[in-house]
């Protein structure tokens, strides 16, 4: 989806997307990158595809992984920063999804783009009420062999818990109940407040409302890279 005319965007972009699962960010961060032609480096993607190169990070990510360690701070800014040096695809800019999560890894962050003359252009947090967030999430049914979506209230099946194409039956993953969510909001909440704290006091933190439609949400995050022009 391209921006209407009435946008003049900026020719490149560098953001932070933060927002608890079931948000949007899923449906926006691929959006934007396509948009500016800038790069979208989701934590987990950009761990596997580091211990797929068979790079130094790589192994040593792999090493603490298989370890059951977590992926140091460190070692996941210089992937990032491995990344903006030599992935063609970051030359307009990047949207990092999944990373920081902590204050100690926005400053890392903000740390090794400032090294390279460098900044963030924004930290745009999706907001969205909790109770919204566990009726969207726990409605969610998925066709596993195609990665079909659909959902109880807002995009029933033709057929209760049918895929509408094969036929085959829909599932509900098993962390899509309203227990293991409420874990994983309160987790979110715990870590992001602070990280969206400090980007406030950098002065770069846009909150966008969440609960609205996707297309309403891309407006307005349109809007908002827009009048950094």
């Amino acid at each position: 989806m391209q921006a209407p005319e009435e946008f003049k965007l900026p020719k490149s972009l560098r953001m932070v997307i933060m927002g608890p699962p079931g948000s949007g960010k899923g449906t926006q961060a691929p959006r934007i990158a396509e948009q500016f032609c800038a790069c979208h480096l989701a934590t987990g993607d950009m761990l596997r595809a580091a211990v797929a190169s068979g790079s130094a990070l790589g192994k040593e990510a792999k090493q603490i992984m298989d370890a059951g360690g977590l992926v140091s701070d460190e070692i996941m800014v210089n992937m990032i920063k491995d990344n903006l040096a030599s992935n063609a695809a970051c030359r307009n800019g990047f949207i990092l999804d999944g990373f920081p999560r902590t204050v100690v890894q926005a400053e890392k962050l903000d740390e090794m783009l400032d090294a390279s003359r460098q900044s963030l252009d924004h930290a745009v947090e999706l907001v969205i009420d909790d109770a919204l967030l566990v009726a969207r999430i726990t409605g969610r049914l998925v066709h596993p062999a195609s990665g079909r979506s659909y959902h109880r209230l807002f995009n029933p099946p033709q057929r209760p818990m049918t895929d509408d194409v094969t036929g085959e039956p829909l599932v509900q993953r098993s962390d899509d109940n309203e227990q293991t969510l409420a874990k994983r909001l309160a987790t979110y909440h715990k870590q992001t407040a602070p990280v969206a704290a400090y980007y406030q006091r950098r002065g770069v933190l846009k909150q966008v409302d969440a609960a609205q439609s996707p297309a309403s949400v891309w407006h307005t995050l349109l809007a908002i890279f827009a009048a950094k022009q």
